[in-house]
């Protein structure tokens, strides 16, 4: 999927590869737990999150890949040493399969980004 032109994240997941959908369904519940006072809006084709208007968290379906993207610099930093054996951009994590999204990570990075505000990348 490129970019998706789906008008809300419901319609974005109806329409991901049915072999993804499950964990980028899991990645939203994710979200939607942990960033307590974000809005979840589509930016740039993709499901994002939030806070004060700008967007700290988002994640995707590439072709190749699920993206989680991390726009917190403060956050990848905290993080370094458990995000060092990670398939990561400047920032995002690509995972190659469904099945290798590390949920715990996730769920650990989330709660750091929620915890107060920073500087997005």
């Amino acid at each position: 999927m490129v970019r998706s032109g789906a008008e809300d994240v419901d319609g974005y997941l109806a329409e991901v590869p049915e072999d993804r959908r499950d964990a980028l369904s899991r990645l939203r519940r994710l979200c939607r737990a942990e960033l307590e006072g974000f809005d979840e809006v589509m930016a740039y084709g993709m499901p994002a999150y939030e806070r004060a208007g700008v967007a700290e968290i988002a994640f995707a379906s590439q072709k190749q890949y699920i993206s989680f993207y991390l726009m917190r610099s403060d956050v990848r930093e905290a993080f370094e040493e458990r995000l060092s054996g990670q398939d990561m951009g400047k920032g995002c994590l690509r995972f190659r399969k469904p099945g290798s999204i590390d949920f715990d990570l996730v769920r650990d990075l989330l709660k750091a980004t929620a915890a107060s505000p920073g500087e997005i990348c």
